[in-house]
């Protein structure tokens, strides 16, 4: 059983000191990898370094004139808001007195077409009746007229057949 025992302990140091020696040989092939990387990456460095900083300078560059851009945008909108509160006012105004030069306009013309109604009513009352009785009174004065002057007087059977036909 010891020697089981010292067998299975073997077998595990074996395991163990294999184990280290892949992971040695991991870590070496990293190293020259990170080696030939870094002697690949290094002259790019230097290439990269001034557009690096001209990008910076650029985004620099962007944010001001964003800022900018923003602050001229707001300052817009205020006077815009400004703008069409006035405008509202203005029409709100231009309304109230449309609506009171309605209202007058509607008096005047009630007044007017009442006006007319009265003249038209005194027109009728003033000068139509005295010609409707100025007119029957001429009618009558011919008729007077003709009955005493006229040549064709009307004998007194023609007077009687005229009377007859009426009754």
């Amino acid at each position: 059983m010891n020697d089981t025992l010292v067998y299975i302990m073997t077998a595990a140091i074996a395991v163990a000191a294999a184990a280290i020696l892949l992971q040695t040989i991991i870590l070496i092939a990293m190293f020259r990898a990170s080696r030939a990387m870094r002697s690949q990456i290094t002259p790019l460095i230097g290439k990269m370094e001034p557009v690096i900083e001209g990008a910076g300078e650029i985004i620099e560059r962007v944010r001001k004139e964003i800022g900018e851009v923003i602050s001229r945008t707001n300052e817009i909108l205020d006077l815009s808001r400004k703008q069409l509160v006035r405008v509202d006012d203005i029409l709100g105004e231009a309304t109230e007195r449309t609506r009171a030069q309605m209202a007058r306009v509607e008096m005047v013309l009630d007044d007017t077409a009442s006006r007319l109604q009265e003249t038209t009513a005194l027109l009728q009352d003033g000068l139509l009746r005295p010609l409707k009785q100025l007119n029957g009174l001429a009618v009558g004065l011919r008729a007077a007229w003709t009955a005493l002057f006229g040549r064709h007087r009307t004998t007194v059977e023609q007077a009687t057949h005229d009377e007859e036909m009426f009754i």
